[in-house]
């Protein structure tokens, strides 16, 4: 399997989807840890792709994207953004808004902490 038919595998099959370095358990850098952080606070479920495991992928995704950095976060197959534009989504509410047009379950609650404590 090519990487790129793993990556549209990936995304085609989990609602949401981090490609990110480490595990959302276990982050291996701090722009990945930021944006697993808040997803796992906000409470939504998604796949991790530790693009540090396979070379192919870690190239790959950057490939498939057009995009040179990682994490990429991925909703319904779309790509989303890195972690600066997912900060300013959260921030925004813009993040809740595409989950909720996506249908992923999120908690609301701690997106509205996210805020209020870096209001």
């Amino acid at each position: 399997m090519t990487a790129e038919t793993q990556i549209k595998d990936t995304i085609s099959t989990n609602d949401v989807v981090l490609f990110m370095k480490g595990t959302k358990s276990m982050p291996q850098c701090g722009f990945s840890s930021r944006v697993a952080g808040v997803l796992n606070f906000m409470g939504v479920e998604f796949a991790d792709v530790n693009v540090l495991a396979d070379e192919d992928i870690r190239q790959g995704i950057k490939d498939f994207s057009d995009w040179p950095t990682i994490p990429q976060l991925y909703v319904k197959g779309e790509f989303v953004g890195g972690c600066d534009i997912i900060t300013e989504m959260t921030l925004s509410g813009e993040l809740d808004t595409l989950l909720d047009e996506n249908g992923v379950t999120y908690d609301k609650d701690a997106a509205d902490k996210i805020r209020e404590a870096n209001a």
